[in-house]
């Protein structure tokens, strides 16, 4: 006996077909670079798009001024150092190896000018002079780079001199130098902007930024060449494009033109197949929960900065958000501590969790609200 086909049956190669035509389109691998080791990454969210060897423990020559810079710009702010201060340029600074910014030694110099000498022209002289005008010492400086490396979550960073010269025990991984690249343009945006300077004179030398992606695309703003030997050539670059920001870190290329052709590869494949979008504002209530032992029953939970996520472009639709605090919450809670998460999710598979804090802190009730909430807890 022949089964007639039911309508739906009958339809089901029309909706195959229809839900096809709605998917998102397919993103390709990325591409194969000239590199050792790579990674970019969506400044925003954070989320990695591309990665090889990415926590490696490699040589990353003059990347390692990006952390130079780093502790000098905490310098600035902290207002332990100021632009306008003249630095004496000592034998040790001026005799440096590899490439200079041609301070001469016994002269004075205005920490401006050593700061541009090392982003703009990697001037190793300036480096060293730099670190002995903040740390007293170079080494007494580096003890400050490895305590700031720390402290940004920099799990395989070790430095052993401020210029990134060889030293078996002077690394950074990839994924680190994005970190720390996205640190200073997040931190420091009135400094970070020297690192799109095309051209730097000081006395009477004109000097050239290195990275030569400045002159090829338009879109990218920084950040640092490097060169070894033994390290090979490397480059931390940023661009932005619309409002989306990425970074990426290229180590271990073959020549000058092998990295910038490396960077702008993983730079073209994250804008092309990917966007960010931004979720949730700094402080905007995402929920509302109920607070034990505390002066106040209910506390908002907010992101502790703007939430964005990184999504395949043309899935925006897909997006869904689901809200949850970290039941049950007792006082006292911090303003800073995460409390509860947004979870973000794209055809049903979570692509992102963003951590909710208080959006004030919960001090702890009186007597009685703490026996009242102590057997409500009990029973809970």
């Amino acid at each position: 006996m022949r089964h007639r086909p039911t309508l739906l049956a009958a339809f089901m190669p029309v909706l195959a077909l229809a839900s096809a035509a709605h998917a998102a389109a397919p993103v390709p691998p990325p591409p194969a670079i000239d590199a050792r080791a790579y990674v970019l990454v969506d400044h925003q969210s954070g989320r990695v798009l591309a990665a090889e060897r990415a926590d490696d423990r490699v040589e990353p020559a003059s990347l390692t001024k990006l952390m130079t810079a780093y502790v000098a710009f905490r310098a600035l702010r902290e207002k332990r150092l100021a632009l306008t201060d003249e630095v004496t340029i000592s034998e040790f600074a001026w005799k440096a190896e590899g490439s200079r910014t041609f301070v001469q030694v016994g002269t004075r110099v205005p920490v401006e000018v050593l700061l541009k000498g090392m982003i703009v022209q990697s001037g190793n002289d300036a480096t060293i002079a730099l670190a002995e005008k903040i740390g007293g010492t170079e080494p007494g400086f580096v003890q400050m780079m490895n305590e700031y490396a720390r402290r940004l979550g920099l799990g395989n960073s070790q430095f052993r001199n401020s210029s990134g010269l060889p030293d078996p025990e002077h690394y950074m991984s990839a994924r680190d130098v994005a970190l720390l690249s996205q640190a200073l343009i997040r931190e420091f945006p009135e400094y970070y902007a020297w690192y799109s300077i095309r051209e730097y004179e000081w006395n009477g030398i004109r000097q050239q930024n290195r990275n030569g992606l400045l002159g090829r695309d338009p879109s990218v703003d920084g950040v640092k060449t490097g060169h070894t030997e033994t390290a090979g050539y490397c480059l931390a670059t940023s661009a932005k494009r619309g409002d989306m920001r990425l970074v990426s870190t290229v180590i271990g290329s073959s020549s000058m033109r092998a990295r910038e052709d490396a960077s702008a590869a993983l730079l073209n494949h994250g804008f092309t197949f990917y966007e960010t979008v931004k979720l949730r504002g700094r402080g905007e209530t995402v929920l509302r929960s109920g607070v034990y032992k505390g002066e106040v029953d209910e506390v908002a939970l907010v992101p502790a900065r703007d939430a964005f996520v990184t999504i395949q472009r043309g899935t925006r639709e897909t997006l869904e958000q689901a809200a949850r605090a970290f039941e049950p919450l007792v006082a006292p809670l911090a303003a800073g501590k995460a409390a509860g998460e947004l979870v973000v999710s794209s055809g049903g598979a979570p692509i992102a969790r963003i951590p909710l804090v208080p959006a004030k802190p919960v001090a702890e009730g009186g007597w009685w609200s703490q026996l009242v909430d102590s057997v409500a807890l009990w029973w809970r």
